[in-house]
C-alpha cells in the first residue's frame, strides 16, 4: 500500500503565535463577563478548521461550552439555519439539567432542533387556492412571529448557558451561509453584551468579492467594538519546512523540502495533498486541482468511483445513498469508504461521510463529465424523493433536481422549500426558494405546475418575503409584476395584490405617494362586495395610506368602514386595527379623551383575538399620546407595558417591540432615569442595520451626555445618514445624527462644526417630515452653537467671525420661527417638548451679539419644567452664566449649585466640568466639587494682560504693540508668568492659567 502521510490536524500547532494569543484573549474577555465576537478570515486550506480545533480544545480544558456548526455549498436558497441547527443539536440530548432546562424552557427552538417536540408556529397558512380570499391575507408582523421567536429563542438559551459556564459558538464557512443564518449571526453577534459569550465565524476571505451577500455582514459586524477581524495569513518559509516536515515523519531530501516550500505557498493543505501526491517526485503538479486529482489517482478505481458520488451530494452522505448513487454493491462500498477515509480523503461525522475539505470536493466535483453529473443528481433527487417529510428535504431535492434538469419536480420541491423557509422565519430562503420558482415557471409545462399555486401567488408571496427580507425595492418590483399579471384573477386575489403593492409602496419615502393609487385600486375591486375580511383589511390599509399622506378626513372615514366591514364579517382583527387607527387620528386631531378610548379599546379586542401585532400598536400610540402631552410618568409605564409584552409574546425584535423600547429608552433619558451599561437593551454599536440604528439613536445621546466622546464618534458614524441609505429615511435615526452631532461638536469647542451638522440635519428633516416640529430641536442647539462660536470669535478679536457666527445663528433661529409658525403638531397642538426648544432657542439667540438675557434663560428652565432633567439642567447653567454677566452673583451661584448636584447625579460629565469652570471663575463654592486651587492670583496685572493676549494666539510683538511695551518687555513678562505657573510653554501656561481660574473666557 502506497505511503500515508499524516494527517495535520494530528501534529501540534505550527506558527499561529499571534492569532492563538488573540483568541485566547477572548476566552478571557468572555470569562470577565465580555461578549466577543471574532471574524477568522483565511484562505481555503490555509488552516482556518485547524486554528479553531486547537481554540476550542482549549476552551474546553477551560470548562467553556463548545458548539460548532458548519455551512454547506448549496447554492442559491439553501437550508436556513443549518449551521446553528448543527450547534445546538447537541443540546436537546443533554444529560445536563441546566442545558436542559434552558432548551425545554424555549419551545421555539423546536423549528431549529429537530430532536424538540414541535409547537404551531402562528404563521398564518398559505393556502393556495386561487379563488379564496383566505390566501391573499398577511399581516407582516404575524408572518414575523416565527423569526422573531426563533431568535429571542437562540439568545435566550446562550444567555442562560453562559450564565452558567462560558460559551463559545463557532460558525464555519459562512461564505456559504443562507440569508437566515446571516440574519441570526448578524442578530446574535450585535447582543453581545455583558454575557459570556465569544461567537467565532470563520470564512474564505478569497470568495468574498464585491457583490457576495456576506460583504455587507462582515462590514457591519467589523465596526463593532466588540468583534475583531483576525486574519490567517499563509505560513512563513521557515513554518511551512516544519510543517512538513512534521508531515512526513521521516526525513525529507533537502531539494525536495525547498521544491515543496515553495509549491505550498504558506498553505498548509495545499502542503498535506502535495507531500501525499508524491513529494519526491520531478514533475509535481504546478496547479491545486492537479495535484488533488494526482493525488487520487493512487486510490482504487471503486474508491474514486464511490468518491465521485459523494461529491455530487454536496453535504454529508449515508453510505447507503453512496451504493445507490455510484451503483455499487454494500460490502464493495464499505472498503471504497474505508479507503477513502485512511487516506484523509473524507471523514465521518455522526455516521455520515464528507470530504476533508471542501476544495477536495471541488476538484472532484468539477472533473465529472456533464452526463455523469447530470445523472448522479438526478439519482440523488429520486432517492430523496422517495424518502419521508422532514426538514430540509425539499431544498435538497430542488437543489438536485434543478441540476438534473428535471424541472417539475424541482418547482414543486422549491414551493414546498419556500413554505419550510417560512414556517422556520428565514424570509431569505424562502424567497430564494420562490425566486428560483418564478425562473423556472415558464419552462413547466400547466400540467406539471403544482396545482395549489400559480404564478400570481408565487409574486405575492415573493413581494411579502422580500420587503420581510429587508429589500424593499425588490418587494415593490414583484408586487409590480403582480399587477401586471392579475388581470383575470378573481376579484379577492386582484384587490390582495394591489394592497400588497400600497404597502410596499409604503415603505419608501419617494414611493409613498404611489400607494395611494394603488390602494385605491384596491379599494374599487372590493367596494361593492359584501363586507368580508379582505375588504376589512383593504380598508385598514387604506385608512393608514392616506393618514400618511395628511388626508385626515379620508382615512377617518376609511377606517370606520373599516370597522363596520369587520364586525359585519365578525373578523376581530381588522376591527380592532380599524379602531386603532381612529384613535390616531383622534389624537392628532386634539380629541385626547376619544383617542385614549378608541385605543384603549382596539388594545382590549386586540387581545381577545389574538392579534398581537395590532395589540402593540394600540398601545404604543397610547403611549405616545401622553408622550406628546408631557404626561412622562404615564407614558413611561405604557411604553414598558409595550416593551415588555412584546418581550414575553416573543415580539422583543419586532418593529412595535423595538418602537416602544427606543421611546421608553428617549424618555428615561430625558427624565434623568439614565440606564447603565449592563442593560441588555442596548445594542453594540457595531451593528448598523437600521433597527440598531434606530435603538441606537438615543444612546448617541447618552455618550455624549456622559462624556465618552470616541463612543460617540463611532455611533455618530453608524448613525449619519447618506443619500440612497436606508438610514437617511427614518426620523429618528437623521434626528439624532444632527443633534448629537451638534452635542458633541459642542462640547468638544468645536462650534463652527455643530453649526454645520445642524443645518444639514434641518435640510434632512425639512425634506422627510416638511410639517414636523422636529426642527425646533435642532435648530435649538445650532443657535446655541452659534452663540457660543460668537463669544469665542469676539474672544479672539475675530471681527469677521463673530460677524458670521451671528448672521448664521439668526437665519437659524428664522428657520425655527417658521418650522414653529407652518408645522402641523402629531397631536394638534404645540406640545411641552416643542415650547421648551423654541424658548432655548431664544434664550440663545438674546446672546449671539453679547451677555445673554438672563430672562429668557429664566423661561427656557421654566419650560423644560415638564420632566426634562438634563435639558432643564443645561438650561440652567446658561442661566447662571447669563446672572454672573449681569452681575447677579447670588442667584449664579444658587444655580450653579442646584446643576451641578444634577450634573453629577446623572454621570453627565461634561455639563459638571463645565459647571465647575464656571464656579472656579465665579469664586463659587459647589458641594462636592475639587476646591478652587488658587486663593489668591500670583499674577501680577501686566503678566496677566500678556498671558490674556497670548491666549488670543498673538505673538510677542503684536502683544508688545497693543500694550505700548516693547518685545523684550513682553518676553521677561511671559517667562514670569511661565516660571509661577509652573510651564515650560506658551501654550501650556495658557491652559494652567484657565484651569486655574486666572484666565477667563471674558477676559
Amino acid at each position: 500500500m502506497a505511503l500515508v502521510p499524516r494527517l495535520g490536524l494530528t501534529l501540534p500547532l505550527v506558527g499561529r503565535v499571534e492569532q492563538l494569543h488573540r483568541l485566547r484573549g477572548a476566552l478571557a474577555d468572555i470569562e470577565k463577563g465580555r461578549g466577543r465576537g471574532v471574524l477568522l478570515a483565511g484562505d481555503a486550506g490555509v488552516g482556518k478548521t485547524r486554528l479553531l480545533s486547537e481554540i476550542t480544545a482549549d476552551a474546553a480544558e477551560r470548562g467553556h461550552l463548545v458548539l460548532t456548526g458548519r455551512c454547506l455549498d448549496l447554492h442559491e436558497g439553501g437550508l436556513p439555519y443549518l449551521p446553528f441547527t448543527e450547534a445546538l443539536g447537541s443540546l436537546a440530548a443533554s444529560g445536563d439539567p441546566d442545558v436542559a432546562s434552558a432548551v425545554a424552557a424555549r419551545s421555539a427552538l423546536s423549528t431549529l432542533i429537530p430532536q424538540m417536540p414541535s409547537v404551531p408556529s402562528g404563521r398564518e397558512a398559505l393556502v393556495r387556492a386561487a379563488a379564496s380570499e383566505q390566501d391573499v391575507r398577511r399581516v407582516r408582523t404575524e408572518h414575523d412571529l416565527g423569526q422573531l421567536r426563533l431568535f429571542d429563542a437562540v439568545l435566550g438559551v446562550l444567555s442562560d448557558l453562559a450564565r452558567h459556564r462560558p460559551v463559545v459558538l463557532v460558525v464555519e464557512d459562512i461564505h456559504w451561509a443562507d440569508g437566515a443564518t446571516r440574519d441570526l449571526l448578524s442578530f446574535l453577534v450585535g447582543r453581545l453584551g455583558g454575557q459570556r459569550l465569544l461567537v467565532v465565524a470563520s470564512y474564505r476571505a478569497e470568495e468574498v468579492h464585491r457583490r457576495h451577500p456576506l460583504r455587507p455582514l462582515l462590514a457591519e459586524l467589523a465596526r463593532s467594538a466588540a468583534v475583531e477581524r483576525l486574519d490567517v495569513p499563509p505560513m512563513t518559509d521557515d513554518e511551512t519546512r516544519a510543517f512538513l516536515t512534521a508531515l512526513a515523519d521521516r526525513p525529507l531530501p533537502p531539494d525536495a523540502l525547498d521544491r515543496l516550500v515553495r509549491r505550498c505557498e504558506g498553505n498548509p493543505f495545499f502542503a498535506e495533498e502535495m507531500l501525499a501526491a508524491g513529494a519526491s517526485a520531478d514533475d509535481v503538479p504546478d496547479g491545486l486541482a492537479d495535484v488533488l486529482l494526482t493525488r487520487l489517482e493512487r486510490l482504487s478505481q471503486e474508491t474514486r468511483r464511490v468518491l465521485r458520488a459523494v461529491s455530487v451530494a454536496s453535504a454529508d452522505v449515508a453510505d447507503t445513498a453512496v451504493a445507490e448513487v455510484a451503483g455499487v454493491g454494500a460490502i464493495d462500498v464499505e472498503e471504497a469508504l474505508r479507503e477513502a477515509v485512511h487516506h484523509h480523503v473524507l471523514v465521518v461525522d455522526h455516521g455520515h461521510y464528507r470530504f476533508r475539505h471542501a476544495l477536495l470536493r471541488e476538484a472532484v466535483y468539477h472533473d465529472l463529465l456533464p452526463g455523469e453529473r447530470s445523472r448522479m443528481h438526478a439519482a440523488y433527487a429520486a432517492r430523496i424523493g422517495g424518502l419521508p417529510p422532514h426538514r430540509g428535504r425539499d431544498a435538497r431535492l430542488a437543489y438536485h433536481s434543478l441540476r438534473s434538469r428535471d424541472l417539475p419536480t424541482a418547482l414543486t420541491a422549491l414551493v414546498r422549500a419556500a413554505d419550510e423557509a417560512e414556517e422556520l422565519g428565514a424570509p431569505g430562503s424562502a424567497l430564494r426558494h420562490v425566486e428560483q420558482a418564478l425562473e423556472i415557471w415558464d419552462a413547466v409545462q400547466p400540467e406539471q405546475r403544482p396545482k395549489d399555486c400559480d404564478e400570481i401567488t408565487l409574486l405575492l408571496s415573493a413581494s411579502e418575503l422580500a420587503a420581510r427580507a429587508g429589500e424593499p425595492e425588490r418587494a415593490i418590483a414583484f408586487a409590480r409584476e403582480g399587477v401586471r399579471r392579475v388581470d383575470g384573477s378573481p376579484t379577492a386575489r386582484q384587490a390582495a395584490i394591489w394592497r400588497r403593492l400600497a404597502e410596499a409602496l409604503m415603505t419608501l419615502e419617494g414611493t409613498y405617494h404611489e400607494a395611494v393609487e394603488a390602494i385605491e385600486k384596491a379599494w374599487d375591486l372590493v367596494a361593492d362586495g359584501e363586507p368580508s375580511r379582505e375588504q376589512a383589511w383593504v380598508l385598514a390599509t387604506r385608512a393608514q395610506v392616506l393618514r400618511g399622506v395628511g388626508r385626515l378626513d379620508d382615512a377617518e372615514r376609511s377606517a370606520r368602514m373599516a370597522a363596520e366591514a369587520a364586525k359585519a364579517a365578525g373578523a376581530d382583527a381588522p376591527h380592532a386595527a380599524a379602531l386603532t387607527i381612529q384613535g390616531v387620528i383622534a389624537d392628532i386631531r386634539g380629541d385626547i379623551e376619544v383617542a385614549r378610548r378608541l385605543l384603549c379599546q382596539a388594545e382590549r379586542e386586540a387581545q381577545a383575538a389574538d392579534a398581537l401585532d395590532v395589540e402593540l400598536r394600540a398601545g404604543y400610540y397610547r403611549a405616545l399620546s401622553l408622550d406628546d402631552r408631557g404626561e412622562l410618568d404615564e407614558a413611561l409605564r405604557g411604553y414598558r407595558h409595550t416593551a415588555e409584552r412584546a418581550s414575553e409574546s416573543g415580539l422583543t425584535w419586532s418593529p412595535l417591540g423595538i418602537s416602544a423600547r427606543t421611546r421608553l429608552l428617549a424618555l428615561r433619558y430625558t427624565t434623568g432615569d439614565w440606564p447603565d451599561d449592563t442593560e441588555q437593551d442596548r445594542p453594540e454599536s457595531g451593528v448598523s442595520d437600521l433597527v440598531t440604528a434606530i435603538l441606537q439613536s438615543t444612546w448617541m445621546h447618552l455618550s455624549v451626555a456622559r462624556g465618552r466622546f470616541e463612543d460617540a464618534d463611532h455611533l455618530l458614524e453608524l448613525l449619519h445618514p447618506r443619500d440612497g441609505d436606508q438610514r437617511g429615511v427614518d426620523l429618528w435615526v437623521v434626528t439624532a445624527a444632527a443633534a448629537g452631532g451638534a452635542e458633541l461638536a459642542y462640547w468638544r469647542g468645536e462650534y463652527r462644526k455643530a453649526v454645520d451638522a445642524v443645518i444639514e440635519g434641518m435640510d434632512r428633516v425639512g425634506r422627510m417630515l416638511p410639517g414636523g416640529l422636529v426642527g425646533i430641536r435642532i435648530g435649538a442647539l445650532g443657535v446655541e452653537a452659534a452663540a457660543a462660536w460668537a463669544a469665542d470669535a469676539r474672544r479672539r478679536s475675530d471681527v469677521e467671525s463673530a460677524t458670521a457666527a451671528v448672521e448664521v445663528g439668526t437665519g437659524i433661529l428664522d428657520r425655527v420661527r417658521r418650522t414653529l409658525d407652518d408645522g402641523v403638531p402629531r397631536g394638534g397642538t404645540v406640545g411641552p417638548e416643542a415650547r421648551a426648544w423654541f424658548a432655548r432657542a431664544l434664550a440663545a439667540a438674546s446672546g449671539l451679539e453679547g451677555h445673554a438675557d438672563p430672562a429668557l434663560w429664566e423661561e427656557a428652565v421654566a419650560e423644560f419644567g415638564f420632566g426634562a432633567v438634563y435639558e432643564q439642567a443645561l438650561c440652567r447653567r446658561q442661566l447662571a452664566e447669563a446672572w454672573l454677566d449681569a452681575g447677579e452673583h447670588d442667584r449664579a451661584a444658587a444655580a450653579l449649585t442646584e446643576t451641578h448636584r444634577v450634573a453629577s447625579r446623572l454621570g453627565a460629565r461634561p455639563l459638571r466640568v463645565a459647571v465647575e469652570d464656571l464656579a472656579r471663575r465665579a469664586r463659587v463654592s459647589l458641594p462636592g466639587a475639587r476646591p478652587r486651587r488658587d486663593a489668591v492670583n500670583p499674577l501680577t496685572p501686566r503678566e496677566r494682560a500678556v498671558l490674556e493676549r497670548v491666549a488670543e494666539g498673538l505673538t510677542n510683538r503684536q502683544v508688545g504693540e497693543q500694550l505700548y511695551i516693547s518685545e523684550k518687555t513682553v518676553s521677561v513678562h511671559l517667562s514670569r508668568a511661565m516660571a509661577k505657573l509652573g510651564a515650560s510653554r506658551r501654550a501650556e501656561a495658557v491652559a494652567i492659567a484657565y484651569d486655574r481660574g486666572l484666565l477667563t473666557p471674558e477676559s
